[in-house]
């Protein structure tokens, strides 16, 4: 027998095409508007009820809405584990990494669950595991940090350390925010205590009094309902262009009989629509979030003193125009899912490099596998991280040796020509990210092979060709012909150096170069994996000759006794 409350949910689906869950799942980011304004109007001397509030709509969420009592249970083993390490492991130096492996075991295991059940169109806990991992890891390294003398720390640890332990109710409300439970975006406990105790909502004093953000009745969070509005906007249209879109571009498509009748090009165009429409899927849950978010003042990102102007940027998790005019890969990626960025930066790629040294090897190593399994076990999955690992690298390799020649050697300024470059490269990288990301949605090995074999492996031959290139004398012939070009406008070499001009192996660098500058993985995959592979070899090398040396130095001991 149907629940009564998922029986409007089963007649509307019928009509349009959709699961019951995925329609309560909307349900869920569309209420959580008027129930985010009812929260912000809580007092702000009062922040207990605010947590008791957003607990209680949580759970309203969980069991009333989607009846996901083991959902419930599994957050909740998965936060008082987190706390539970938190607290008794406190000041050990291994304490994050047991929560770490504690948080992302137990996901593992629900990621398991999830394969066996293969049914994408229901709603388990497994979406809001993956965000409380997130935050949960992030919490284990902020208490971490607390025991740790602030001269050991960076800024952005200093900002988030927590010396104390917050009490069990802040700590709940934390965990169950419901704006944010089953897709996120994902933020610190630093940045919730803030919020709920109102001091994110401090005005510098810099600020002119006349230009301070105006509150209601005397109360200290900004009106945020503009803004919020807003995102609900961009989050339904993003929405019924996904709806409108779903069913021509289903992932199925592409393995039907259908398809494979199509001419070349017009499987190119389907394979693009396909993971395009997904992304309006992801566009519309994450903007929607975001925006209940806002509405509640969590949103808030401070003012700016010569305007006045209220920055609500604090947890936007994409930029669908960032996406969809990406000119290159690391453009493509750092527009997605942002705070999954932040958080394999922060807790992953900058924490397993001993204090004073740089991320290396091991640090992009760890950061790509923690990326990988952070989504799940799917097959398919594993191809698109290991294919664009490589187009990562072969895109900076372009944009170094390539994109100079479309611009002014002396000044930098854009070349008449450069427009065609800017189409080109933005044509290349969505048709490559609509090959790379097709795995992601058909899941299978099996399945992800035919689809790609359909389209010949266009992004596959074109990725080991380019490779091919910079592998060859054409990567140095590349680089001596912009030198040339820079040293006959008087911009390259020692002597053509300007002020503020830095040389980065013989080539000026400048606005065209800058992205280079940053050897960081963005979503796991290394920025320069051709580097990399040679650091391996060289710390393999090296520990090849320490066992050498150990060895040797321990048979001339022997000889000596």
């Amino acid at each position: 027998m149907i629940p009564y409350i998922d029986i409007p949910f089963a007649y509307l689906g019928r009509l349009i095409g959709a699961s019951p869950d995925e329609l309560k799942l909307i349900f869920s980011f569309l209420l959580s508007y008027p129930l985010a304004g009812l929260l912000k109007r809580v007092p702000d001397a009062r922040p207990a009820y605010k947590n008791l509030f957003s607990l209680g709509v949580s759970f309203f969420y969980l069991v009333g809405l989607f009846n996901l009592w083991d959902g419930l249970r599994t957050l909740l083993f998965s936060a008082a584990g987190a706390y539970a390490i938190a607290k008794f492991l406190r000041g050990e130096k291994y304490m994050p990494w047991v929560g770490f492996v504690f948080l992302m075991g137990h996901m593992s295991i629900n990621q398991i669950a999830r394969m066996r059940a293969d049914n994408p169109r229901s709603v388990d806990v497994t979406g809001a595991q993956m965000v409380l991992v997130m935050k949960l890891s992030s919490f284990c390294w902020n208490v971490a940090d607390g025991a740790l003398p602030e001269s050991e720390l960076s800024d952005f640890q200093k900002d988030r350390r927590l010396t104390e332990l917050p009490n069990l109710l802040d700590y709940a409300g934390y965990v169950f925010f419901f704006p944010s439970l089953l897709v996120g975006p994902a933020f610190d406990f630093v940045e919730y205590r803030r919020w709920l105790d109102c001091s994110m909502f401090d005005v510098p004093v810099a600020v002119d009094p006349a230009k301070k953000p105006p509150t209601r009745r005397k109360r200290k969070i900004p009106r945020s309902g503009t803004p919020a509005m807003r995102k609900l906007i961009m989050g339904l249209a993003w929405l019924g262009l996904y709806v409108k879109l779903s069913g021509p571009y289903d992932p199925n498509v592409l393995l039907s009989d259908k398809y494979a009748g199509y001419d070349f090009l017009k499987r190119v165009l389907v394979l693009h629509m396909v993971p395009f429409t997904a992304r309006t899927k992801y566009y519309a849950v994450w903007t929607l979030t975001e925006g209940a978010c806002i509405l509640t003042g969590l949103g808030y990102n401070g003012v700016d003193p010569a305007t006045g102007k209220v920055s609500w940027d604090r947890l936007v998790n994409i930029k669908p125009m960032g996406v969809e005019l990406a000119q290159n890969t690391r453009g493509y990626l750092e527009n997605w899912n942002i705070n999954t960025n932040k958080w394999l930066r922060n807790c992953i790629y900058l924490r397993v490099t001993p204090r004073g040294q740089k991320p290396g090897f091991r640090a992009t190593v760890a950061t790509f596998f923690t990326s990988a399994f952070w989504h799940g076990f799917y097959p398919g999955y594993y191809l698109s991280f290991l294919l664009a690992s490589f187009i990562q690298t072969v895109a900076k390799n372009f944009r170094r040796y390539l994109r100079p020649f479309f611009l002014d050697p002396k000044t930098q300024a854009p070349l008449p020509t450069k427009k065609y470059y800017d189409f080109f490269s933005w044509l290349v990288t969505q048709v490559t990210f609509s090959f790379v990301t097709a795995p992601f949605l058909i899941l299978s090995l099996s399945g992800s092979l035919t689809v790609w074999s359909r389209v010949y492996f266009y992004a596959v031959i074109g990725t080991a060709l380019s490779w091919a290139l910079f592998e060859s004398p054409a990567k140095p012939a590349l680089r001596r012909a912009l030198e040339q070009r820079a040293a006959a406008a008087g911009a390259g070499g020692e002597g053509g150096k300007k002020e503020g001009q830095k040389q980065t192996g013989g080539l000026p660098r400048s606005a065209s170069t800058d992205s280079l500058a940053s050897r960081e993985p963005v979503l796991g995959l290394s920025a320069a994996l051709d580097t990399d592979l040679d650091a391996a070899i060289e710390e393999i090398k090296a520990g090849v000759e320490m066992r050498r040396a150990s060895l040797k130095a321990a048979q001339q001991r022997s000889k000596r006794a």
